[in-house]
């Protein structure tokens, strides 16, 4: 019986995640806050970004957040990834395991653009002045395992986003699910076995951008002597739908032994801004009992997207164990992105 009602809210989510997608003629740059997009968590970018199924570290916050059920103790992640012409990405976050009770987590993914010239019509090359842009999301999510096959997650998110002195604002709720069976596991149970996630990310209010800058001086009647003249106006700028995601993820592992373990992944992506991809994923696993573990990651993204400047991906990383329940780790990811260049990621974690 419980069974059948977790199979009927997982049929749920994905007919409510049909409303709104995209659709030919696929609605390409009519959403805002695209930094949302970017993937955080080297060990997901190395994968092709094709991480809903297999997340359970810190990184779920952004792919999946039922895989935080699955945290044993607490954690914490940092990451680093220059992004594109100059610009860089950053996250930070925190989950704190609770028996009986569950995951509860903050995090902070932000994109700073750096300091840019300001320019006129009469000051081409800089008028001296700076200014900066930057885009900033908060999350407080809570996962738990009602069996131990099924996993769920919610975040709430605060997105704000902001050019010199005009600034936009957002709310929106990211929510998951994890099933694990033990279809095609080596072992025959469910460790080992076959995993679906998936989860709908950015549900949530428009951004519309406001502010000082929007303010410009108009006279109403220039051929009008005696009336006000230089009155107040203001641009009133269009609200915009954030990037709606909804990806379902399916990940198997054909290998699993003492010492080794191998994970294939592949995710479908179903976004309101583009056309539906697919991202494909594995890592390979080496144990040493008493030290840590090794890993080598390797991906493709953006399979069957329109116009796709997305490509391979690489990666590794290293796991120390330095006491039981407490470990440290560092791994890194190599992204193409077409003729845009490419993109490197390191992250940082530690649970204790």
């Amino acid at each position: 019986m419980i069974k059948r009602k977790l199979f009927m809210i997982l049929a749920l989510l994905v007919l409510v995640s049909a409303a709104g997608f995209s659709k030919e003629p696929y609605r390409m740059g009519t959403t805002t806050a695209g930094f949302l997009e970017i993937g955080v968590g080297s060990a997901g970018i190395a994968m092709g970004d094709a991480y809903v199924a297999s997340a359970s570290d810190m990184s779920a916050i952004y792919w999946n957040p039922a895989g935080l059920a699955l945290i044993k103790s607490n954690e914490a992640l940092f990451m680093y990834q220059p992004w594109l012409v100059d610009v860089s990405t950053m996250f930070a976050g925190f989950g704190l395991s609770l028996p009986r009770i569950g995951t509860i987590a903050v995090g902070i993914f932000g994109v700073n653009y750096g300091n840019i010239d300001v320019t006129t019509l009469d000051y081409q090359t800089g008028t001296g002045e700076q200014y900066t842009a930057y885009d900033y999301n908060f999350n407080l999510t809570y996962a738990r395992s009602l069996a131990s096959w099924f996993s769920f997650g919610a975040s709430a998110k605060y997105i704000t986003s902001k050019i010199w002195h005009t600034s936009a604002n957002a709310m929106a709720v990211d929510l998951g699910v994890l099933v694990q069976t033990p279809f095609f596991s080596p072992t025959g149970d469910y460790d080992g076995g076959m995993r679906i996630g998936m989860s709908i990310s950015n549900y949530g209010s428009k951004m519309q951008f406001d502010g000082f800058d929007l303010l410009f001086p108009e006279d109403m009647s220039p051929s009008e002597a005696g009336n006000y003249q230089n009155l107040q106006a203001k641009y009133k700028m269009q609200d915009w739908e954030l990037p709606l995601m909804f990806r379902v993820g399916i990940a198997i592992t054909p290998i699993m032994m003492a010492n080794q373990k191998l994970t294939l992944e592949v995710n479908a992506l179903h976004p309101n801004n583009m056309s539906e991809s697919v991202n494909v994923g594995a890592e390979y696993k080496f144990m040493l009992p008493g030290f840590g573990d090794f890993s080598l990651r390797g991906g493709y993204k953006g399979l069957f997207m329109v116009d796709n400047n997305y490509g391979p991906t690489f990666g590794g990383g290293l796991k120390f164990r330095i006491a039981p329940g407490k470990s440290f780790n560092i791994d890194y990811a190599y992204r193409s992105i077409g003729v845009l260049g490419n993109v490197h990621s390191t992250s940082f974690g530690v649970a204790f």
